[in-house]
């Protein structure tokens, strides 16, 4: 997409539009423009919104969390989170960029701190933890965590796996692992979902604990759903939020607002229904 400034032909044209400014200066006007990182500016349909790059809605998140986001075959991230920020940033006027970024940085707000993107959807847990280093949207996606294993486990329980001295495996960062500690266990820790449902494809652990949607998308392929199972659904009362830099109080209220609209118009429903082939629990 091209810039939106352009060179100025003449000097002269230079000199009102820099008197121009000034005078909106003098005058309190609000800047509806967006800033990126070189200071260049781009026009913005929602006032006092700042985005790091222009013309852009950088999303940082980690792929693949599928089907929240995932590569495509033609090599593409798409997904049910990408589809709820192309939202916004239709909002915004902007297209989406999506930057691929270690899971850590995102709930650490450092991605967004060090101006890598201006905002974190990762089926990410809305924690009190979390809130500390980033501001979170509205709840948009109701979750919950599910036990996985091969079939005939006899699991059903994280009781189960206890009394029957199994490994359980979590990954790293999430509040699936976090369940699992205050549950008293020392899950193997794996540093993205794909190489912790690798780790139980081969036997390093008996058990994961991971998102159900994440758990049940995997188990509608073939090869994964022949020879292992969800042995229970754990009742965490987990809701999603899109994480933002903390104090970006602006883009907090649009993303709100584009969230409680797609609700209420249906268009969220539409989204659910084409990432999960059901309608959304009522609570959503």
């Amino acid at each position: 997409m091209a810039p939106w400034s352009t060179h100025r032909k003449t000097a002269g044209i230079g000199a009102f539009a820099l008197a121009t400014a000034l005078l909106i200066s003098s005058c309190g006007g609000e800047s509806t423009s967006t800033t990126d990182a070189t200071g260049s500016a781009a026009p913005s349909a929602a006032a006092g919104v700042q985005l790091v790059s222009s013309g852009k809605l950088t999303t940082c998140t980690n792929v693949p969390y599928e089907p929240f986001q995932f590569n495509d075959e033609n090599g593409k991230v798409v997904g049910f989170d990408v589809d709820i920020v192309d939202l916004v940033a239709k909002k915004l006027g902007v297209e989406q960029a999506i930057v691929d970024i270690d899971f850590a940085a995102i709930k650490s707000g450092a991605a967004m701190n060090a101006g890598k993107c201006d905002v974190a959807a990762a089926g990410m847990t809305i924690t009190d933890e979390r809130k500390q280093n980033i501001d979170f949207s509205v709840p948009y996606f109701d979750s919950t965590q599910a036990l996985m294993a091969k079939k005939g486990s006899g699991v059903t329980s994280l009781d189960d796996v206890k009394a029957k001295g199994l490994k359980l495996g979590a990954q790293a960062s999430t509040t699936g692992l976090m369940y699992a500690k205050d549950n008293g266990f020392d899950p193997v820790e794996f540093a993205d979902s794909p190489k912790e449902l690798n780790g139980l494809q081969a036997g390093r652990v008996d058990v994961i604990i991971q998102d159900l949607p994440v758990v049940l998308t995997w188990l509608k392929k073939s090869d994964i759903g022949e020879k292992f199972e969800m042995v229970a659904s754990l009742d965490t009362g987990e809701q999603y939020g899109i994480g933002m830099k903390k104090g970006n109080t602006e883009l907090v209220k649009v993303v709100d607002e584009v969230i409680e609209a797609a609700k209420a118009d249906g268009t969220y429903n539409e989204i659910y229904k084409k990432w999960f082939g059901t309608e959304p629990p009522t609570s959503s």
